[in-house]
């Protein structure tokens, strides 16, 4: 089973989806509603939780999936990118002591909050393509699909956690 949890990681990891960060610095405050435990019903019939809290006033510090038994661990900050405010993540590690062993380490993210509900869209790269060699050329092609419906994959939605100390 421990092996299998370890593939699991890798893959996870190797999805990790860019080389080149698109934000280059924290420039929105953090939304101080997403801040807190999230869970998400999985298919299998298990949950999936996402730890939020705030790492600075800009910066968010995130652990998915939380209490598991090998978590992952990213910051995150919001910034606005034509005319969207976007979320970007940097998966730095996990609870086991592995570190990411490639550059391949920013993911993109879209998200909303309306109650109880957060949803979260990862940017799409079978629409825009994984291997940018700059933020520019990677914001280019982003630009280039934005009023595509496909930019971002389908949604993730997690309910917030009531009994999460809130």
């Amino acid at each position: 089973m421990k092996k299998l949890l370890c593939v699991y990681i890798c893959l996870v990891l190797a999805g990790c989806d860019f080389t080149v960060p698109l934000s280059a610095a924290p420039e929105l405050p953090i939304d101080t509603r997403a801040v807190g435990l999230w869970e998400m019903a999985k298919p299998n019939g298990n949950t999936e939780r996402l730890l939020i809290l705030p790492f600075n006033d800009h910066e968010y510090f995130i652990s998915w999936p939380e209490a598991a038994s090998t978590e992952l661990y990213a910051k995150a900050h919001l910034f606005n990118f034509s005319g969207m405010v976007l979320v970007q993540l940097q998966w730095f590690g996990n609870s086991d002591g592995a570190v990411p062993d490639d550059d391949r380490n920013y993911q993109i993210a879209s998200y909303a909050i309306t109650g109880d509900a957060l949803e979260i869209q990862l940017l799409n790269t079978d629409v825009i393509g994984k291997e940018f060699q700059s933020a520019a050329d990677l914001a280019t092609a982003i630009e280039a699909n934005k009023s595509n419906p496909d930019l971002f994959r389908e949604k993730m939605i997690y309910k917030r956690v009531a009994d999460a100390g809130r």
